[in-house]
């Protein structure tokens, strides 16, 4: 087995389908297939902020459910959509508003069938997913080496959003720990929601978040190769969002 993880997206379509072409898919109907059988692993945070979110959740639906070449686990923003489609009282902000606006410019069918989409590729989806074959684990914001294998809420939490207390910075950012530093597994861990400039590879974990709406790069690791793919971002480069560690 040879995966390719797919950092987060955020709408961003044009990127996500020139790194497909630099990984060497081919594009045939609706998806993406790769030559030598390799399957694309999506990160979350498939939407939001970006040009173009229900382009990218149509394409993900087609590789992962309907197609079933492709696998995907839900991140924080994959979360807030999924609630808002079953029609929760959140707030549409911090991205969301982006996708939120496509969904209503869309008729009632067409919004009908997004929702349907969308919905059954979050309902279906493991909250991470462990791949033995490649010894990989792939979760949205990581897992701490003894949250592996439970789902509880307080692992939903972190693998969701991250080590996080609380805290936030002056701009509203939550401060989150950096339990990279702490893991000491075997297993690979590839994880996103926190942008980096460079994909950041340290104990076996590799971030591959490298913030492609705000301007650098959208970033794929492929396994078992430990190998980056990387193509620049097309949207306007936005130096703050960028963690440091």
């Amino acid at each position: 087995m040879k995966i390719d993880v797919i950092g987060d997206v955020h709408g961003c379509i044009d990127e996500l389908v020139e790194l497909f072409h630099l990984l060497g898919y081919q594009k045939k109907a609706d998806i993406f297939v790769h030559p030598g059988g390799h399957v694309p692993v999506f990160v979350g945070d498939i939407t939001d902020r970006g040009p173009n979110s229900l382009g990218v959740v149509e394409l993900v639906y087609n590789m992962v459910v309907k197609h079933r070449v492709a696998r995907y686990v839900p991140g924080n923003h994959c979360n807030k959509l999924y609630r808002y489609f079953l029609g929760n009282n959140i707030q549409i902000k911090y991205g969301l508003e982006t996708t939120v606006d496509e969904y209503l410019a869309r008729n009632q069918r067409g919004q009908k069938t997004i929702r349907h989409q969308f919905m059954t590729l979050y309902d279906e989806a493991p909250l991470y997913l462990e791949l033995p074959e490649v010894n990989t684990i792939i979760a949205h914001a990581g897992i701490r080496e003894d949250y592996i294998g439970r789902t509880d809420k307080k692992v939903r939490t972190f693998v969701l959003y991250g080590d996080i207390s609380g805290a936030t910075h002056e701009d509203g950012r939550p401060i989150r720990g950096d339990w990279a530093q702490d893991y000491h597994g075997d297993t690979w861990i590839v994880y996103g929601h926190t942008p980096v400039l460079e994909p950041r590879m340290i104990n076996h974990t590799i971030n591959i978040d490298t913030g492609c709406v705000f301007g650098n790069k959208l970033t794929a690791f492929r396994m078992p190769e430990k190998e980056t793919f990387s193509v620049q971002s097309r949207q306007p480069f936005i130096e703050e969002k960028f963690t440091t560690f």
